[in-house]
């Protein structure tokens, strides 16, 4: 359940889908569809992709493609020689709007993903002047995570962070990029993240974030490593995945995950349509299909993700929901500020956070 290593993400429809051209169900190339590696596609392979395959005739070659920026980089290469290594690709946040900039991503015909409606806004991707390109995929949790043997309690704010009586107790995702720490900061002690508009807002978070320095124990890259430290109690409190540590839990393990009073951050992957590709119309039909909730539902339970449609819309039951997500407001990372001023936050990160 590494999956995370790999990133650094009805009946009128089926009737809809059936009734679709036929040259689009005898296609005999296959769709490429690009997951995230390892579980992810595994998953895919055998939860998703045959399903698709039998309702829409429609064949998928499956892709394991290499962490976001990675694969930004094959993508954009390969477009410049008009091929697509994959029709449809799942991509993370900041790659996907460095690809938007770059204007990599096929534009899509709003009609023909109509699911799109089940998704909220931050989840329907367009250009600046509203030409539509891709939808959420998947998300997933990052919450406040603790031993059950220290910590019998567990703590209800992210402010546990900056608690004296946790020093040398924590164990912190090391980037800025992927650890959302800002976004925590601001939503906890300045109101939300509209502070992080401007480098002097960003100062002011990163001052504040570096108060938790002493209670630090761990700066970590490796998500196992910081599993492991968890599970014993050597570094009984962090921030970590909800999923897993669910997993963790089940198993047996002393570990919890909370939601925050404030909210855990949602992170998510999104697909997007190499402009080289000549699958736009059958990528269209899988993008709407993953749309569907019931197909979201299906994710939650089989491949351990968050919906990216509301709660509501979907079967999934109370312990399946908790499972993976939760209903409380969730805090977004600021996407923007990793890609306009990515060199600078990394450097004031290092200066100032983990230097």
């Amino acid at each position: 359940m590494r999956r995370r290593s790999f990133l650094i993400g009805g009946a009128a429809t089926g009737i809809g889908l059936m009734a679709a051209p036929a040259i689009l169900r005898a296609q005999s190339a296959p769709l490429k569809v690009g997951t995230y590696g390892g579980y992810f596609q595994d998953s895919f392979d055998s939860h998703i992709f045959p399903d698709f395959t039998a309702e829409t005739g429609i064949e998928v070659e499956s892709i394991g493609q290499p962490t976001g920026e990675a694969w930004l980089v094959q993508l954009q290469q390969a477009a410049r020689a008009g091929q697509a290594p994959a029709d449809v690709s799942m991509m993370a946040q900041v790659a996907r709007i460095r690809g938007q900039s770059a204007g990599l991503w096929a534009e899509l015909d709003p009609e023909a993903v109509p699911n799109r409606a089940n998704l909220p806004d931050h989840f329907v991707h367009a250009y600046d002047d509203g030409r539509f390109y891709g939808t959420g995929a998947v998300s997933w949790y990052i919450t406040l995570v603790t031993n059950t043997d220290i910590y019998p309690e567990p703590p209800t704010s992210w402010q546990a962070l900056w608690d004296p009586a946790n020093r040398d107790r924590l164990g912190l995702l090391a980037l800025a990029s992927n650890s959302f720490l800002l976004e925590i900061t601001a939503t906890t002690h300045f109101g939300g993240t509209d502070i992080l508009a401007d480098e002097d807002g960003v100062m002011q978070v990163l001052e504040k974030l570096s108060e938790v320095r002493d209670n630090v124990r761990l700066w970590y890259r490796d998500e196992g490593q910081f599993q492991q430290a968890l599970e014993s109690g050597e570094i009984p409190m962090g921030q970590y995945y909800h999923d897993v540590t669910g997993l963790a839990a089940a198993d047996g393990q002393p570990v919890r995950s909370t939601f925050p009073e404030e909210g855990a951050v949602l992170d998510s992957g999104s697909w997007v349509v190499s402009s080289a590709s000549d699958a736009i119309d059958r990528a269209q039909i899988f993008i709407d299909y993953m749309a569907r909730p019931e197909i979201q539902a299906k994710l939650a339970r089989f491949v351990g993700t968050a919906p990216t449609v509301a709660r509501e819309l979907t079967d999934l039951t109370d312990e399946e929901f908790n499972a993976v997500a939760s209903d409380r407001t969730p805090i977004l990372p600021y996407y923007d500020l990793y890609v306009e001023r990515s060199d600078w936050v990394n450097q004031q990160w290092s200066e100032m956070i983990t230097g």
